[in-house]
């Protein structure tokens, strides 16, 4: 920012040069805020509609859980792209006070100092307090936290702890209940009108919208750390792709479309363990390519047409081994094969070979690799050739056997280098959680909220990956992040994380 005694040291040139940097910059802040506004005034029409009666009690109430999350969203982001209030112009909240049947724990703040700058002794006055709601599995309790007031009265200097920075500027949750309500909704896959009613049974009913709003606002909060954790997967040498398809709803028709959750993370041997998903409203490979960018690693991913744009664009392709032995198991499973039979054989040959080089570096793992599973493979193959020739065409047997010599390339690419794994289920075991919960939350009901999902799956779902108890991580970022300095927000990764 130039200060204004910088500005007399400017040319008339330099002058106009900044007003018109200024003025570019203006307009393109205001475009976004026009948009966020646009986007805000359709979402509470479709809120207060009529249209809305259309949905079913469990589905109205889904989507206006999503709606209340998107608004507050769409709120955050507002701020941040607006003026602070004057320090006049504070809002206080509007709440009904906490139970008193609950029990309360304080949390005293007090100066580090009660020697004034005088040098006289500060006496205390006072104490300004908060109460915030925490939570434990089962068990509400209140937060008291108390700042003390301590004056000098020989210079009347008022001392007091400062207000601890928080996610929700003077809300009424702590992080720990934040993190229950992400972790219940993100992991264990509970819409939050069921969190309303578990939280009712504990004895403090939070309604949907509170609830919503809440989420609408980590997510904002929350949206830098993912983006620091996708540039640390983009600098991977070596990265998983896969997509699961979604249900979203389309607004005002009561209907849903498939979207798609695209899933990417680093390769089981990598040091940096890590997920990122990407939710899209379409399988295009477009999605693909922008999530990646420039990025010119080695991908490993299944035969989907969506990826081969990106090989094109120097982007090595790895295929997996397990989606080409999958195709002989289905056959011997289904019509007990001995053609199957043969390949599984031969297939299990590498894994076996595969489970002896995990715990070795890449540079042994791809000398034994190619001392050991390149003969395999070379068996394999001049199998799957002389078998072709004794196959009907257009046999499920034909089309397997196509399927694995259409792909060879790519399917022995882990043989060349030792970081590549031979298959793509480490990322499909990241999917398969979420593909399992879809049956709890039903669709996702905005675009918005699809993209706030994956980029709190990717934290949670990460945290997992790296062994930490995803609540103790979220609790503990929570707290942490209002205060962390952008330069070493690195250090709340799941993959670098450590309690405070």
């Amino acid at each position: 920012m130039t200060s204004p005694a910088d500005l007399d040291t400017l040319s008339t040139e330099e002058l106009r040069q900044l007003a018109s940097r200024l003025l570019v910059e203006t307009r393109a802040k205001q475009a976004l805020i026009d948009k966020l506004t646009h986007e805000m005034a359709v979402l509470k029409r479709l809120k207060f509609a009529a249209s809305s009666e259309a949905y079913s009690g469990e589905q109205q109430r889904l989507l206006f859980e999503t709606i209340d999350a998107d608004l507050e969203a769409l709120s955050a982001e507002m701020e941040q792209l607006t003026a602070p209030a004057p320090a006049g112009e504070k809002r206080q909240p509007k709440r009904a006070p906490l139970p008193a049947a609950l029990p309360r724990r304080e949390v005293h703040h007090e100066p580090a100092s009660t020697t004034c700058h005088c040098g006289c002794a500060l006496q205390r006055i006072g104490e300004d307090v908060a109460e915030k709601l925490d939570y434990q599995p089962g068990v509400f309790t209140v937060e008291r936290h108390v700042r003390g007031k301590w004056v000098c009265r020989q210079c009347e200097t008022l001392v007091q702890a400062p207000v601890p920075p928080q996610v929700i500027d003077k809300g009424m949750p702590t992080a720990g209940l934040l993190a229950q309500v992400l972790v219940a909704k993100y992991v264990d896959h509970q819409p939050l009108y069921r969190q309303s009613g578990i939280f009712a049974r504990a004895g403090f009913a939070i309604p949907d919208s509170t609830l919503a709003q809440w989420v609408g606002t980590c997510g904002v909060q929350l949206q830098p750390l993912v983006e620091a954790l996708r540039a640390e997967l983009l600098a991977e040498s070596v990265l998983h792709a896969d997509e699961t398809p979604v249900a979203m709803l389309k607004p005002g028709n009561g209907k849903t479309h498939r979207a798609y959750l695209w899933s990417y993370c680093s390769t089981g041997m990598s040091p940096m363990k890590g997920v990122v998903f990407d939710f899209a409203e379409t399988r295009a490979g477009r999605h693909a390519e922008q999530f990646l960018g420039d990025w010119r690693g080695t991908l490993v991913c299944d035969d989907y047409s969506g990826y081969k744009a990106l090989f094109r664009q120097g982007v090595t392709e790895a295929g997996c081994m397990a989606h080409a032995r999958r195709k002989f198991h289905e056959l011997y499973a289904n019509h007990k094969s001995q053609i199957a039979e043969e390949a599984l054989k031969l297939f299990g040959a590498l894994y076996e070979l595969e489970r002896q080089v995990q715990e070795l570096d890449a540079t042994a793992r791809r000398e034994l690799r190619q001392r050991l599973a390149r003969p395999a493979a070379d068996t394999l193959h001049a199998w799957l050739l002389a078998q072709r020739q004794r196959v009907p065409e257009g046999s499920a047997t034909a089309k397997a056997i196509d399927y694995s010599l259409g792909r060879w390339g790519p399917l022995t690419r882990y043989l060349e280098d030792g970081a590549v794994p031979i298959d793509n289920n480490w990322v499909e075991n990241r999917i398969r959680p979420i593909a399992l919960g879809r049956s709890n939350w039903l669709f996702a009901g905005s675009l918005r909220a699809g993209q706030r999902a994956a980029a709190v799956m990717s934290l949670l779902h990460s945290a997992r990956l790296n062994g930490h108890e995803v609540h103790a991580y979220m609790k503990d970022v929570l707290e942490r992040l209002p205060s962390q300095p952008a330069s070493r927000i690195g250090e709340l990764l799941p993959h670098r994380w450590s309690p405070a």
